[in-house]
């Protein structure tokens, strides 16, 4: 299975907490260096901030006068955020309240210097973007190298997110993904093996709704949920073994309360791994029922159902990525196995076909598997 660290990049909050605060407290940051992406890709620079919460390392996106956004994980159950500027100095963030079940939240800064902010704009397959946020090795605001968005928030998915390859490294949530012409298009979530996720910016609209007395309460609970989800993974991180039912218990509650598919990533990458497939197999559907279009998670799907032999429930999701992740050599090799136990032949052919294409080197012991397949395991 994936490293927890990395499914995907979903990079969890405070797993380096020692070495991010010491350099959370260095030198200041500064958007003033060489920029090599376009003028006003650079110039969106001025509007990302440093922060620090309970993720001791983020950005944040000025989109007002006041008001800046950044990602919930990084907040937590925090009720307000250092927020440095530029030079150095840390000024103090207020967290507006909110029920919105997505991975953002609206912050507030009093005696914040006039500057630019980023208007939000939709963004469609193919378009070029890019990241902007905070590095952490060069402690400034940083432009990087474009990508392309891969996939749109999926229709009727309200939490479904933009799905893109702009680089993006940790000290990034909370950033913002822009468009060549400076656009914010989403706010930087999670992300991996070259593949990055970004929450849409009509995530903004909804954050200002969602401040009903009931909303308030819920936003609570989901502060509250991160913080103990967190606290659970770093606590586990590392161990072997299988897990009591007390320990897979807590993991699960408390990682599909903060209603963030990146915390269901995590919690069912430690379970998998601690043998408790069945509870990791349903935080992996609730991660892709979230979002269909999120490949990282689907492919941990396959990857738990291959681990139980449930090759039957693997095929429709090889197939979709097949489609949208097709290079990919671990989805290749699955398809060929899972379609050669499950009986879908045609799906083994074409991954092979696909196989010899990306990594000639490892077709011919693919074909060997093809034309003489060892016996289907027998199920766990």
């Amino acid at each position: 299975m994936i490293n927890p660290r990395n499914l995907g990049a979903v990079w969890l909050p405070g797993l380096f907490c020692a070495a991010f605060a010491l350099l959370a407290s260095a030198a200041p940051a500064s958007s003033a260096d060489a920029c090599e992406q376009p003028e006003k890709v650079c110039g969106a620079r001025d509007a990302v901030f440093r922060i620090s919460a309970f993720d001791p390392v983020g950005s944040a996106v000025r989109i007002g006068p006041s008001r800046l956004i950044t990602s919930r994980h990084i907040v937590a159950d925090r009720k307000t955020v250092d927020l440095f500027l530029a030079d150095g100095t840390k000024l103090a963030a207020k967290v507006e309240p909110s029920g919105y079940a997505g991975d953002a939240i609206l912050l507030t800064v009093d005696g914040l210097p006039e500057g630019p902010y980023l208007a939000p704009a939709a963004t469609q397959k193919g378009a070029e973007v890019f990241t902007v946020g905070a590095d952490i090795s060069r402690r400034r605001i940083r432009a990087y190298a474009p990508g392309k968005v891969h996939l749109i928030p999926a229709e009727g998915k309200p939490l479904s997110r933009v799905h893109h390859s702009a680089y993006t490294q940790q000290g990034n949530s909370g950033g913002a993904l822009v468009n060549a012409d400076g656009e914010l298009v989403g706010i930087v979530a999670s992300g991996g093996e070259g593949r990055f996720e970004a929450v849409p910016a009509s995530a903004i609209a909804a954050l200002q709704a969602a401040v009903s007395t009931e909303d308030i309460q819920r936003g609570a609970e989901i502060g509250n949920a991160i913080k103990v989800c967190t606290l659970n993974l770093e606590r586990l991180y590392g161990q072997r073994g299988p897990l009591s039912d007390q320990e897979a218990k807590a993991l699960a509650t408390s990682c599909k309360r903060t209603g963030n598919r990146q915390y269901y990533d995590l919690a069912g990458q430690t379970l998998s791994q601690r043998r408790r497939v069945d509870a990791a197999l349903q935080l992996f559907e609730a991660s892709v029922a979230q979002d269909p279009n999120a490949v990282n998670s689907r492919l941990n799907l396959v990857i738990t159902h291959h681990i139980a032999r449930q090759y039957e429930k693997e095929l429709p999701h090889l197939q979709w990525l097949m489609e949208h992740a097709g290079e990919n050599l671990q989805v290749l090799r699955l398809a060929i196995q899972a379609g050669v136990w499950a009986g879908d032949e045609d799906l083994a052919k074409r991954a092979l076909a696909k196989l010899k294409q990306v990594n000639p080197n490892s077709a011919p012991a693919a074909e060997r598997f093809l034309a003489s397949p060892p016996p289907r395991p027998a199920p766990l």
